[in-house]
């Protein structure tokens, strides 16, 4: 299935999360301990606004995280907008910016961080979060296929070991260091 069908996907589901949080929730731990709820809807934005540059074969800049007091009016926005850039010809194709890895991996980091951290920020609110079965299937491919790299390079922790009973989706989570049943 084409990248950008997939993302788009993923922000019907990562959208109905992010329009789930309220005021009182900003300031709540999340699964991901270096961010509260807040800092994690920032972390998340910067990473649909900078990964549009990398569809368009431009340098993305993760060296600081702005703050977005308008995130609830952008998020909308830049996830159509993410969407549209990695559904542009050639996005997915060669090297994507300053990644200095293929276009088809970093768009699929992408997908990747708006299901992990949709998850992360809807256990934080107290909200059900279920990927799409598509996207969970990518997903799941791009971080077997990432192994140990993964963990070099940060983009997630160590696994932990899931429940017996987990779904695919918590066995997914653990797999990318989290707590699947995790609660605040």
């Amino acid at each position: 299935m084409k990248l950008s069908v997939l993302l788009d996907r993923a922000r019907d589901h990562v959208l109905p999360v992010i329009a789930g949080i309220g005021d009182d929730d900003l300031s709540k731990p999340t699964p991901c301990a270096d961010y509260d709820v807040r800092a994690l809807l920032d972390h998340l934005l910067h990473v649909v606004v900078e990964f549009q540059k990398l569809a368009v074969k431009q340098d993305a800049d993760f060296s600081h995280t702005p703050r977005y007091p308008d995130w609830r009016e952008r998020y909308p926005a830049e996830t159509a907008k993410l969407v549209d850039a990695w559904g542009q010809p050639g996005a997915d194709e060669g090297i994507a910016g300053n990644m200095n890895m293929p276009a088809q991996v970093v768009g699929g980091l992408a997908l990747l961080d708006l299901t992990i951290h949709a998850s992360d920020l809807a256990q934080a609110t107290g909200q059900k979060f279920e990927p799409d079965p598509e996207v969970l299937t990518e997903v799941t491919a791009l971080v077997g296929q990432m192994g140990p790299t993964a963990l070099e390079m940060n983009v997630f922790a160590a696994p932990v070991e899931a429940p017996a009973d987990a779904s695919p989706f918590e066995r997914l989570l653990a797999t990318t260091g989290r707590d699947p049943r995790w609660s605040a």
